[in-house]
């Protein structure tokens, strides 16, 4: 008898293993950051376990010296952490991608690629995000970095170089390279703006270029490329550029359609899309506009919800609830009502903003470049929450990663991760 109760148990613990492990499995999986804005490119996080507040003393797990500076945002792809960055001038100037164990801080290996091609220095005021603004991406097996006239590279988890493959070196934007690469089924997307004026597709095995599109608009687009699926189900490959969005046939390079909206100028932030409508902000005067997907040509007529004035210069933008939420370069807190574009609030912080907001637990979590980090409500009142200050006084550009309870922040010197 003992023996059958026994039997019975130990069935009973397997099937509840069969049961676990795959839980575990997508938990993890969802909780990875393995492209710029995380999981869909959305900056919404599904952890409940961030902290509102820290400090030198209070919920930070560990800080890491980098080896160069950097706007790039972090990743996290299983027990890793990786981020790059760029030392030396347009002279002598190397890019590093460096991978971080997750759990001590320290660091698990690092790549040094010295630059191939010279870079534009340009102006400073609009080459002060220097020479590793691209965050990389990952499909967990992979990672992918854009290092400007140098190219695209691909490596292994374990920092072994697979191939890498020229994008031009043509210097094309007085301002540099910032638009990151994403990832669509077996192919990487690559918005090769101030290298060539033109976007490509690679094969991620292999490198093979597999199509390019060129446009002389091209050359100020900085914003990072999005794939949403329009009202008949099919992808789409959404760009911003100045006045007007692309939609891209995701297997030819060809246009579908695109919209004229009043994103003037330098075309920065990414876009964002939901129950097939994509939301643009930015420009130099500041725009933003709201198109719905599909179509053939010119949709300027037909798919523009709204299009009106004031917008983000360089950050992007979170929808929550109907509303879009966005921080801007003078320090503002943005509210904007997402099926009509009116404004419905705005808060000023002071400082400036660089770095795009996540979206945590109904909170936003938006990074200045030298007065800290603002936790936020998400809703039009804009309650603040907490305001985060570190000792460093270097410059924090970059959009933060959020996997299992973990903050990551990148300064212009130093990696963090806050942890309760």
């Amino acid at each position: 008898m003992i023996d059958a109760m026994l039997r019975r148990r130990r069935a009973g613990m397997f099937l509840l293993l069969l049961l676990v492990i795959p839980l575990a499995a997508t938990r993890l999986s969802a909780a990875e950051w393995r492209q710029f804005r995380g999981p869909n490119g959305q900056a919404i996080s599904s952890d409940t376990n961030i902290p509102t507040e820290w400090s030198d003393e209070k919920n930070v797990k560990w800080k890491l010296k980098m080896p160069g500076k950097g706007f790039s945002s972090p990743l996290v792809v299983g027990d890793k952490v990786l981020v790059t960055c760029y030392s030396g001038d347009t002279r002598n100037l190397k890019r590093h991608l460096v991978c971080v164990d997750r759990r001590s801080g320290k660091v698990a290996w690092s790549k040094v690629v010295p630059s191939k091609v010279a870079e534009r220095s340009g102006p400073r005021f609009g080459t002060s995000h220097g020479f590793a603004s691209h965050t990389p991406v990952s499909d967990g097996e992979n990672i992918y970095v854009l290092f400007g006239n140098t190219g695209v590279l691909a490596f292994d988890m374990q920092g072994k170089q697979l191939w890498q493959q020229s994008v031009g070196s043509e210097n094309a934007s007085m301002f540099g390279s910032a638009a990151s690469p994403i990832l669509y089924k077996d192919r990487l997307i690559v918005t090769a703006a101030a290298e060539s004026e033109s976007v490509r597709a690679f094969d991620k095995k292999t490198g093979k270029e597999l199509w390019k599109t060129e446009a002389s608009s091209l050359s100020r687009c900085y914003s990072t490329p999005l794939v949403a699926k329009n009202a008949a189900g099919k992808d789409e490959l959404l760009l911003s550029v100045p006045n007007e969005i692309w939609s891209l046939n995701l297997d030819t390079g060809k246009l579908n359609w695109f919209a004229e909206t009043k994103v003037d100028l330098n075309a920065c932030p990414s876009l964002i899309s939901q129950d097939a409508v994509v939301y643009a902000i930015g420009g130099r005067g500041g725009g933003r506009a709201a198109v719905r997907l599909g179509g053939k040509g010119d949709v300027t007529k037909t798919n523009v919800i709204w299009s009106t004035r004031g917008g983000s210069y360089v950050s992007s933008p979170v929808l929550h609830k109907g509303h879009l939420y966005w921080f801007t370069d003078r320090g503002i807190a943005m509210c904007v009502d997402a099926k009509t574009g009116k404004e419905v609030a705005r808060k000023r912080l002071g400082g400036s903003f660089y770095a795009s907001a996540v979206l945590i637990d109904g909170k936003l979590y938006a990074v200045s470049r030298r007065d800290g980090t603002y936790v936020l409500e998400a809703t039009p009142e804009l309650t603040e929450v907490a305001h985060n200050r570190l000792s460093d006084k270097s410059e924090f550009s970059a959009s933060p990663a959020v996997s299992d309870g973990q903050l990551i922040l990148r300064s212009d010197k130093f990696l963090y991760c806050i942890e309760k």
